[in-house]
């Protein structure tokens, strides 16, 4: 059982979930969450559940064959390369997870880590320009 408070409508979309994704989805939010105390989840876009501190840090979404880890930051380095989609996006990159794949705990809690010090330096974008 986890050690901080969650949202019972996220709660509530991780429960929807095939047992499967709700393994995958729980597994994101504990990395997400253990990544800062200060992490706050709620759901935005109607359904989706999202993690924010000083801004978005990532959103999950389950679909047919895999969960979606979406990043909402596309600066945050990613050295052992466990984004696998929308690298040329310019806001937000993803992290699909498929059934049976093994999530790279530390480098997933790293790229986390990272969002939330972009965030708190004033979002990617300020910390962009200032590169």
């Amino acid at each position: 059982m986890s050690s901080y408070q969650t949202d019972p409508r996220v709660d509530e979309y991780i429960n929807r979930l095939p047992d499967w994704q709700q393994a995958i989805c729980r597994r994101v939010r504990d990395l997400v969450r253990g990544a800062d105390p200060d992490v706050v989840e709620t759901i935005k876009r109607s359904d989706r559940p999202y993690f924010v501190l000083n801004g978005n840090i990532c959103a999950l979404q389950g679909t047919k064959d895999h969960v979606n880890i979406f990043i909402y930051d596309p600066i945050a380095p990613d050295p052992e390369h466990i984004i696998n989609q929308g690298h040329d996006n310019l806001t937000a990159r993803a992290i699909q997870i498929r059934q049976g794949d093994t999530i790279n705990e530390q480098a997933l809690l790293n790229l986390f880590r990272a969002v939330i010090a972009n965030n708190r330096a004033g979002g990617w974008r300020k910390v962009r320009d200032t590169q």
